[in-house]
């Protein structure tokens, strides 16, 4: 994580939603509260959102905070790994995005590579387990685990979308100008070898 006030409002937001949850008496709840507005307000001070839209994205959830899931799909073809060109953007990343409720690992990836590139994969190995606030350009007050996982190519076919601009497949060493909130050339690199080796072991924080 860049940003050390950026951090510190996510620790309070989280003691803040945790205290919410199991505080004892009103007294301790409205303590709480007061920690989770001062968490929204660091925020607001520091970035050019309004209180509102903060209080949707980061302080609307109750129960114990834990970290949001990210799942990547390293798809390989001749030596190559697909990559799509992110409409928000204009940079590439690996297909991927949020896990759904009540979706596994294997078919978050499986629908973000059919989403956002036209690919259909079959989830092969798990090569990848990052935390996202340490290893890529995150400004989210929240922690995000970043999964990577490595895909077989079925057949592939780009039909637009309203993710992606397109897609296709790169050498190690001609890589796009990476979306680097969504992969690292050291997760990407990470992929690469793994593909080298049947025992490779996952990689993990």
């Amino acid at each position: 994580m860049n940003n050390k006030w950026l951090e510190w409002a996510t620790e309070l937001q989280s003691i803040a939603q945790a205290g919410l949850t199991f505080g004892e008496n009103q007294y301790d709840r409205d303590r709480y509260q007061q920690i989770r507005d001062l968490s929204v307000d660091i925020l607001h001070e520091y970035t050019d959102m309004d209180h509102n839209k903060i209080r949707d994205l980061f302080a609307s959830e109750t129960g114990y905070q834990t970290p949001k899931v990210d799942v990547r799909a390293a798809v390989f073809n001749e030596g190559k790994i697909l990559l799509v060109n992110e409409k928000i953007d204009g940079k590439w990343s690996l297909p991927g995005g949020w896990a759904d409720v009540n979706s596994t690992v294997s078919e978050s990836a499986v629908r973000e590579c059919f989403e956002e590139a036209g690919a259909v994969v079959k989830p092969k190995r798990i090569v990848v387990i990052h935390l996202g606030n340490r290893h890529n350009n995150h400004n989210f007050p929240f922690s995000v685990y970043k999964i990577f996982v490595e895909c077989e190519l079925i057949e592939n076919r780009f039909e637009a979308n309203t993710e992606t601009l397109g897609s296709d497949f790169f050498s190690i060493d001609k890589l796009p100008e990476l979306s680097t909130e969504r992969n690292t050339l050291e997760q990407i690199k990470i992929c690469f070898e793994a593909k080298k080796y049947d025992a490779f072991e996952t990689i993990f924080d």
